[in-house]
């Protein structure tokens, strides 16, 4: 097969570029025919090296650059469209798929009219949900707690939820709008999601015909063994930003009685030094350390109060044999049998959070639900390959339909 995956950035800068490339590293890796498109550079080198070929703009990332530029790229990008339609136009016929992962931070609503009119199979994969959502969230920033408002209703445009400002949130409609006069989100038969609780609050605002898949994330991990005694850490690895309720676990150790560790770095790093002095912030931790760190903990604390897809650390987590704590607000709680492997706590409360501690805290408790996390994470490990196999069987369904695959 020929894939021709479409993405904003072509260097890994979070989860969801991360993903699209080792996605098409392990594509190229199955023998197939791969080209990488995105806007935003400079490209990863290993896709080359993987004999990908990559179409970069070699455009920067206008996320948090003044209104103008932030216009001009994300709202309609004008050298994306003319690079992605003399791409489709050359890929060949019978044998490839057009795999969107990203579109809204650089490559913008352009690519719907080249992609409608090259009438080539294509698929989408919810990692955020801007396709439906201008603030691809589902979150409200201003008052920090989950959004169950209907996208572009008058609600929605009137509230400003926007992390940034309310002007910044009326662009984001604009883009919304352009999205649907366009039709980019309805121009996928085919969407994967990664989560069930994803499809869940997306399904009544895609189309009645939509064929959805489910496809894991690939997660980057190494079979060390099972630990023979859980650790005493609790630990908490990831941004320092509301949205990921760091706050909530400072507040349930406290009550707890323990010292929690904190890997990370963000906006709210001092604030949160300041209120809670107990806390051992260790800042920014490269991918090797964060892997030690949970390989040395008791626990995982994943207190996100905001609808993840499907966070990694959570599974990166259970491969080292580290139990987690989850909130049950998020898709993490799907990796977590309550009691078995983890624990669910209510989201951003933090009496039953702190419950959750105390209850690991025990080592007995602790060490039956380390063996049971390792075990059940390694009987059936979400690899690379297991990744390429189950997008394999998508897009072979993709080229047997053939052709024109928009809903409306």
């Amino acid at each position: 097969m020929h894939v021709i995956i479409v993405a904003d950035h072509a260097y890994i800068n979070g989860g969801q570029a991360k993903v699209s490339i080792e996605s098409a590293l392990g594509l190229a890796a199955a023998g197939h025919d791969v080209t990488y498109f995105a806007p935003c550079g400079p490209p990863d080198g290993r896709l080359a090296a993987a004999g990908v070929e990559v179409v970069c703009l070699g455009q920067g990332d206008v996320t948090n650059t003044p209104t103008l530029a932030f216009l001009r790229q994300t709202m309609w990008n004008t050298l994306a469209h003319d690079a992605l339609q003399n791409l489709l136009a050359r890929a060949p016929r019978g044998k490839t798929v057009v795999h969107v992962h990203a579109w809204a931070k650089a490559a913008s609503a352009s690519i719907a009219p080249p992609l409608i009119t090259s009438g080539l199979p294509r698929v989408y994969t919810f990692h955020e949900y801007f396709l439906v959502c201008p603030t691809g969230g589902f979150y409200d920033f201003r008052r920090h707690e989950p959004c169950a408002r209907v996208p572009l209703s008058f609600s929605c445009i009137s509230t400003n939820c926007d992390a940034r400002t309310y002007p910044r949130k009326l662009m984001r409609i604009l883009r919304q709008k352009i999205v649907e006069h366009v039709g980019l989100h309805v121009a996928f038969r085919h969407v994967i999601t990664i989560s069930d609780l994803q499809r869940a609050r997306i399904a009544s605002l895609m189309p009645k015909e939509t064929i959805w898949h489910h496809v894991d994330n690939p997660v980057d991990a190494e079979d060390l063994g099972p630990k023979v005694r859980a650790g005493q850490e609790f630990l908490f690895v990831g941004r320092l930003s509301p949205e990921k309720g760091v706050v909530h676990f400072l507040a349930a150790a406290r009550r707890a009685g323990i010292v929690p560790l904190i890997a990370g770095d963000g906006p709210q790093l001092a604030e949160l030094a300041a209120a809670y002095p107990e806390a051992r912030f260790l800042g920014w931790q490269s991918p090797a350390q964060v892997r030690n760190l949970m390989r040395q903990a008791r626990a995982l604390v994943f207190p996100s109060v905001w609808m993840e897809g499907q966070p990694l650390t959570v599974r990166e987590a259970l491969a080292a044999g580290t139990p987690v704590i989850v909130s049950d607000a998020c898709a993490g709680r799907e990796a977590i049998e309550n009691g078995t492997n983890g624990l669910w706590f209510r989201s951003a409360d933090e009496a039953d959070l702190a419950r959750a501690i105390t209850q690991l805290s025990d080592q007995v408790t602790a060490d039956r639900m380390t063996r049971a996390a390792y075990a059940r994470y390694w009987s059936d490990p979400l690899t690379l390959a297991r990744h390429v196999r189950h997008l394999e069987t998508i897009y072979a369904q993709l080229l047997s339909e053939g052709g024109n695959t928009m809903v409306a």
